[in-house]
């Protein structure tokens, strides 16, 4: 199968993430191979593919969640990983990795809030502790986040109490309160019903209305119709095509995007 990788960077927009030959493999299994991807400022691009074709493995490299066996990974130019002369991927210091991985933010399918804290806690709890803000000063910015994602009045609830849709929204608001240059989203509709998912896919349009850098692994055929400026289909830890959303959608060229697509549309 062939790994039709970007050939191009993003045209006219600096690169935010630059992934080359990326290969990662859980013992005898490669889960990524030789995957390469860029992605630009302001630039809105959908992962999709089937169960297993290692989308989400893909992000987590990204962010530092997993790391990869080969190849490399730029952060806004900045080296996260890179090939040694021993052919194998080699990382920046751990000081390094963690200050280039907070340019990103993540949103997971499950919301991984904590049940203990309330709506605005869940929210202020990282700039405090990581980047030892001021309450402050980040409560004013949590509030206006929370405005945004439309659960101002839900600030002093406990997550417990509120909807999945809900959930998914303070876990955007979360990540936004750490201002991220880049947001990567795993699946964060897929734990949803389609009522809620409508809630969290108005919000992620937003993001990309605001020229949010987006990395979105996605189900949701309509989000990456509409509000991607690529889309990229994986399958067998390759990537098979991308293209402009409207080119992908209108003519796909692989038999194996155009077999996905007619499942899916």
């Amino acid at each position: 199968m062939p790994n039709t990788t970007n050939k191009a960077e993003p045209a006219g927009r600096p690169v935010m993430i630059a992934a080359r030959d990326i290969v990662k493999s859980f013992g005898a299994n490669r889960v990524l191979d030789r995957v390469s991807l860029t992605l630009g400022k302001g630039e809105v691009v959908a992962v999709i593919g089937p169960s297993g074709s290692g989308k989400s493995t893909f992000l987590r490299c990204l962010n530092h969640l997993e790391t990869i066996d080969e190849g490399g990974i730029e952060i806004e130019g900045e080296t996260l990983a890179a090939p040694g002369p021993d052919g194998r991927s080699h990382y920046a210091n751990d000081a390094e990795v963690r200050r280039i991985c907070r340019k990103m933010g993540m949103v997971f399918q499950s919301f991984n809030l904590f049940p203990h804290m309330t709506v605005l806690q869940n929210v202020i709890e990282a700039p405090i502790t990581v980047k030892r803000m001021r309450r402050d000063a980040i409560v004013p910015q949590a509030e206006e986040l929370l405005r945004k994602v439309g659960l101002f009045s839900k600030r002093d609830n406990y997550p417990g109490r509120l909807s999945g849709g809900q959930k998914q929204r303070v876990a955007i608001a979360r990540a936004l309160a750490m201002e991220p240059d880049i947001m990567l989203f795993d699946e964060p509709t897929s734990a949803l019903d389609p009522e809620l998912t409508g809630e969290v896919l108005r919000t992620m349009r937003q993001l990309a209305e605001e020229h949010m850098t987006m990395l979105v692994v996605t189900h949701e055929m309509g989000f990456a119709r509409e509000a991607a400026h690529r889309v990229v289909f994986m399958d067998q830890g390759r990537i098979v095509e991308e293209a402009a959303a409207a080119e992908f959608f209108r003519a796909p060229r692989a038999p194996r995007t155009r077999e996905f697509l007619a499942h899916m549309l």
